[in-house]
Order: C-alpha cells, then structure tokens, then sequence
C-alpha cells in the first residue's frame, strides 16, 4: 500500500514541476512551454488528474493563440473552462474567460468576445481583482478598436495602464505581457490619428518591456511597429534601425513581420536613393510574402518596378509595374491601383508614348474617384459599427431603467393587503389568548419580513440566496399565522447553482408563490407548495412554483360566483411577467418567460393543483 501512495506522490510532483515550468515559459520562450506541455501531457495519460488536466488546457492555449492556432486555441479554452465550472474558483474563471476572449478578438468574433468578457465581469463584480480588472479593461479597449471608436478604446487602455502601474501587487510576466498589449494599443491608436511621434514613445515603451523581460514571441512586430512610425515621421534612420532589428528576430513563427521589415527597409533605401541595396531586401522579401499569400506582393512588386526605373532598367521596371498592378487589381484596393496606374503614365511620358501615357493618365483618374468612392464607403462602414456599438449600449441602458420604473411598481403591488391585514389580526390573537411570547416572536418575524421587503426594493439585483431567504420568511408567517396546520411548503435549489454568488432581480418570484396560497391553498382544508431552482444554462435559472390546489377553473368559477376579481393578483404577476420580458430580452432570450400548467388527476381528471415555470435570468450584482 505504501508504495502505491508513494508513486502517486511522486506523479504529483511530477505533474506539478512541469505545470510550474510550462507556466514559467508560457511568454517568454514557447519552444520550451511546448517541450513542458507535451511532457505533461504525457504523464496525464497515466496519471488522472482533472486539475493539472485543467492547467494543461489553459496554458496550452495561450501557447496556441501566440503560435496563430487561434481555432486550436479555442478548442483548449472550452476544455478548461468546461473543468473549471466542475472545480474552479471564480478568479480563475474570470482569468479564463478574459484569455479567451483574446483569441476570439484574434479570430474577429467580437460579439463572443463581449460575451465572454461579461461572463468574466460577472464574477469580478462579486469578487474584485485589480489585477484581472486591468487585463479586461485591455481586451475591451481593442473590442472598441473593432468597432472603430478609438476615443473609447484610448479610455481603455489608459484606465489598464493606471491600473497595472498603481496595483499594490508585485507583477508578473503576465501583467507585463498585458502592459505590452496595453502599450501597443495606444501606439496603434496614434498611429491611426497620425501622430508619429506618441506612437513612437508607446511602441519603444513595448519594446523595452519585451527586452527586459525577454518576451520575444511577438518581438519582430514591435520592432516593425517602431520602424513603421519613424517612417512616417520621416525619420529613416532611426526606421532602418528598427527594420533590421526586426529581421534579427526569428522567434516568431509567422514570416509576416519580417518580410515586412525587409520590404519597409529596402523602400527606406529606395528613399534614400541605394536602389540596388534597396532591391536586393525587396528580392528578400518576396518569397516570405509568397509563401504566406500576402496582399503586400502589390506594393512590393511596385517597389521593385520603381528600383528598375532607378537602376536604368526601365523595360524591368515597366514588367513589374504591370505585375504590381495585377495583385492590386486582385486585392481591390482602389488606392494602390491609382497609384501605380500613374507611375505607369509618368513612365509613358517619359518614353514619350503619349498615346499610351493619355490612355493610363485616364484611368488614373477613374481610379482615383473609386478610391473616394472606396474611402467614403469605409467611412460609412466605420459609422455604422460605431452606431450600432453605441446602439447596443444604449438599449442596455434603456432596459435597465424600465426595469427599475417596474421594480418601484412590483413594491407596490408586493404584499397582498388580505396577508399583512390577516397576518397583524393573527398576532393580535396571540396576545388575547395570553400567548405573549409566540405574540412576540412572530411580530419579530413580520417586521423582518417588511423590512427585507423594503431593503431588497432599493436594490435592482440580489444573491438568489437572499430572495430564498425572503421567500422561507413570507412562507413561514403563512404556515405560522394563516394558515396553522393547513399549508406545508418545500424549497429545492439544484446544488450546480451557486446561491450566494447568483444573481436574480429581486421580488420576482413571491407574486407567483402567493397566488399559489391565495387561489390554490386557501380554498382547501390542507395543502403543499413546492419550489423548485433548476440551472437551465449559463444564463439561466429555471423556477418552478407547484401547489396541489383547487386549480385555476374551479377559482376561476368561485370568483365569478361570489362576484369577486383578485385586481391584486392579476397586477402583481402582470408586472412581474413586464420584468421578466424586459430583463429576457436584454440576454437575447425570446422564450416563453412563464409558463402555467394546470394539473390533473390522469384518471378522475380532476384538477390537483397548479405548476407555473419562470425563467429568471442570472444577472450580476456587487456584494455589499
């Protein structure tokens, strides 16, 4: 027995020095998080272990997601994060969810980028973490990137970066990778709104960190960046410092950036009048560009054309114009083709083919009015994701403030006069029949209970706990007060649903559960009330009220016998049912919010009571 215990241990730390080392590496040197992770791996096939199984999906795919797998990369985020709803914390999911939806940023699904983001806050509103607090402030600000409004987006960047700068924490390579993805934001940004030189300080401040840490995995496209804005700065040595930086980088297994060192190097040269030198790296660049099918080769082969024109190799130069022209034509972009279109004309006049040169000075022009056509459109496109982004928002809001119009009205129409009447005229009972202390203690009760009322009405949103509890106090005054020795009761919650971290809106469910009492339980000698939490997704809470009552027909008749309409009733599960809809639709569900059966005895069919299903929607809330 003893050595079986102690080969499992040793397994364990096995398992544990290689996740620390896979860990260690994971932004620093892939090869070597590779080498750890397949070591693991390994050892998880003999070893079952779902929490160093949960790890090795985690890290993997961050390893994935820097290696450009980003569909792989998804694959071993659900993986973990499937494990980590079996055995997590919240803080790791939170982490979780914020990782993934970086690849889903990669992959350009923004929307499920947003959800996973949510899901993240979620968990962050119940638990706080600066730290993590940062690192979604970063993916948010490149989501308004992609919905183009880098106003928003700067906002981001700049609460992360103060964030990560005034944390109390000591930082790990994982925050300065998020600084790096923070920093280069803020290049992009102003390299966007032309302004060379604060795109140059936030591109080196990237680099520094990358070489101090000894990050290098995305190292060749930081040094491009660098060289890209002393460029438009005009500034050409310092970009051919950085260019040929970026072509000692060879960490990164995508060729992309260094082929693009490569041809922004050999154009500087060009610039600078050393067509041959400058040639010579546009030959470089090519096959890099071939081989990962870029849209560049356009501007590459018109770079190389206007090398020939400058070497004196002008029927060379006139091939690759041609050349150019066709991938330009291909990528669509109507800009490109202008330009090289006049750089075949100029070539014509020179050759004085002014037939020629007439003809492609023509459809210069026409390119150039599609190419304001081309930017007119994009224009639009930009405004019109900004608009909808903004739209979205706005609607979130909208809902939030008819919810809370419907929440003060639900306040109002919470507690049935005929319980707080019956409830009072009870206790008053209790202490005619010279039963003081019951007296006391169930007057102790009610007052809990209105005062639980009135404090959950300040709030839009609760811990389902907490409305269980209100719920168990409203049932106990019943089963107590109103109906002694006539009404039993049952509360059931599903143990995968988290009750003290769940969200609910509040005073949504006892509207359903009274006129269960009221209209099922009351006409009868004796009757039961079972409530039932179910987990119906990630979202979702599904909420059954079941009694074994007179059912609806028979109330239905009674009422319409002695006259009478419950205004009460229809009222209070009117405005719950407006609450529900409007908070369903705010999550995208357009299912039926509630649903009421009526039961019946199978063979007498006789009613035996009433079932009504609600779905709630779990929303988030701040623990106070």
């Amino acid at each position: 027995m003893e050595p079986a215990t102690n080969i499992i241990d040793s397994r364990l730390k096995q398992l544990d020095k290689l996740e620390q080392l896979a860990s260690k590496y994971l932004f620093t040197n892939i090869q070597e998080a590779q080498k750890y992770l397949a070591e693991l791996k390994l050892l998880l096939e003999e070893v079952d272990n779902r929490d160093f199984m949960m790890k090795y999906h985690l890290h993997t795919a961050i390893v994935e997601n820097q290696l450009y797998n980003y569909d792989l990369s998804v694959i071993h985020f659900i993986e973990a994060i499937d494990l980590l709803n079996e055995r997590g914390g919240a803080i790791q999911l939170a982490e979780a969810y914020i990782d993934y939806s970086g690849t889903l940023i990669n992959l350009g699904n923004v929307d499920e980028a947003y959800k996973r983001l949510e899901d993240a806050r979620k968990f962050l509103q119940v638990f706080p973490d600066e730290r993590l607090e940062a690192y979604t402030l970063c993916r948010r600000g490149y989501l308004h990137l992609r919905n183009s409004n880098p106003p928003k987006a700067l906002q981001s960047f700049y609460e992360a970066e103060n964030l990560l700068k005034g944390g109390t924490w000591e930082l790990t390579i994982k925050d300065q990778y998020f600084f790096t993805l923070v920093k280069s934001g803020i290049g992009r940004i102003h390299a966007i709104n032309h302004e060379p030189v604060k795109s140059i300080q936030a591109y080196l401040d990237v680099v520094k960190i990358c070489e101090e840490q000894g990050m290098r995995s995305r190292l060749s496209w930081h040094y491009l960046n660098v060289g890209n804005s002393y460029m438009a700065a005009g500034d050409d040595e310092n970009a051919i410092k950085y260019f040929k930086l970026g072509i000692k980088v060879i960490d990164d297994v995508n060729q992309e950036a260094r082929a693009l060192a490569y041809a922004n190097l050999g154009s500087c040269l060009l610039r600078k009048g050393l067509f041959q030198e400058g040639l010579d790296l546009l030959e470089r660049a090519y096959p890099l560009f071939k081989a990962e099918g870029n849209s560049n080769l356009a501007t590459l082969e018109w770079s190389r054309g206007r090398a020939y024109e400058g070497l004196n190799k002008r029927k060379k130069a006139l091939r690759y114009y041609f050349k150019a022209l066709e991938f330009a034509q291909k990528a669509g972009g109507q800009n490109l083709v202008a330009g090289i279109l006049k750089d075949i004309a100029t070539y014509y006049a020179r050759e004085e083919d002014f037939k020629n040169a007439y003809e492609y000075q023509k459809r210069y022009d026409k390119a150039i009015e599609k190419a304001m056509q081309e930017l007119k459109d994009y224009e639009l496109r930009e405004l019109e994701i900004k608009y909808r982004a903004e739209m979205k928002q706005s609607r979130e809001e909208m809902y939030k403030l008819q919810a809370t119009g419907l929440q003060l009205k639900a306040l109002r129409a919470q507690m049935n006069p005929h319980f707080v009447f019956n409830a009072l005229n009870s206790v008053q009972n209790f202490i005619t029949s010279n039963d003081p202390s019951l007296a006391a203690k169930y007057l102790a009760q009610f007052a809990h209970l209105m005062r639980q009322s009135l404090e959950n009405s300040d709030q839009e949103i609760i811990s389902l706990e907490k409305e269980i509890e209100f719920l168990r106090n409203y049932l106990d005054i019943n089963v107590n007060l109103r109906f002694v020795n006539k009404l039993t009761y049952n509360i059931h919650v599903d143990e995968e649903i988290e009750e003290d971290i769940s969200g609910v809106p509040t005073m949504i469910i006892q509207p359903y559960v009274e006129n269960a009492i009221e209209h099922g339980i009351r006409p009868k000698k004796k009757g039961h009330i079972n409530i039932e939490f179910k987990l119906k997704d990630d979202d979702v809470i599904l909420c059954i009220v079941e009694d074994n009552g007179v059912g609806r027909e028979k109330t239905a008749r009674m009422q319409e016998a002695n006259g009478y309409l419950d205004t009460h009733k229809s009222l209070g599960t009117k405005i719950t049912r407006e609450r529900l809809e409007i908070l369903n639709t705010k999550n995208g569900t357009d299912k039926d919010i509630v649903k009421i059966t009526d039961l019946y005895d199978p063979i007498t069919r006789e009613a035996i009571g009433t079932r009504v299903e609600i779905l709630i929607p779990i929303l988030e809330f701040t623990v106070k």
